[in-house]
C-alpha cells in the first residue's frame, strides 16, 4: 500500500475557516473519493499547528494498493475536476497557499 499525501499549506483568511471547511467537505472531498483506484480518502483539518512549523490547515491522504493503482487515480476525470477548482478554492479562502505532495509507504 502507498498513500500520497496532498499538504495545504498557508493560512486561511481570517472569518473564512468555516466557510473553507463547508467547501472542502461540500464539493472537493466527494471528488478526491471518487479517484480511480483509491482504497482510502481520509481528510484532515488542522486543530493545532506546531508553534515552529507552518500552518497546514488542511491534510488529503489517498491510500493506493500500489503505483498502477496511483497512477489510475492521478488520471481520473475527478482528479482533474477537483484541480480545476484549486485556483478559486485558494482565492476564496487563502491569504496564501502552497500545495505539496508525498508518496508514502505504509508499513502494515
Amino acid at each position: 500500500m502507498i498513500v500520497r499525501q496532498a499538504m495545504f499549506v498557508g493560512t486561511v483568511k481570517a472569518g473564512q475557516w468555516d466557510t473553507m471547511r463547508a467547501y472542502a467537505e461540500a464539493t472537493l472531498i466527494p471528488l478526491w473519493k471518487q479517484f480511480d483506484g483509491a482504497h482510502e480518502v481520509r481528510v484532515f483539518f488542522a486543530k493545532e499547528n506546531d508553534p515552529n512549523g507552518p500552518e497546514i490547515p488542511l491534510t488529503l491522504a489517498i491510500t493506493y494498493a500500489d503505483e498502477t493503482g496511483m497512477a489510475r487515480g492521478l488520471a481520473s476525470d475527478a482528479r482533474y475536476a477537483s484541480r480545476d477548482l484549486l485556483p478559486a478554492f485558494y482565492d476564496a479562502y487563502f491569504d496564501d497557499v502552497k500545495l505539496l505532495h508525498y508518496v508514502l509507504d505504509v508499513v502494515q
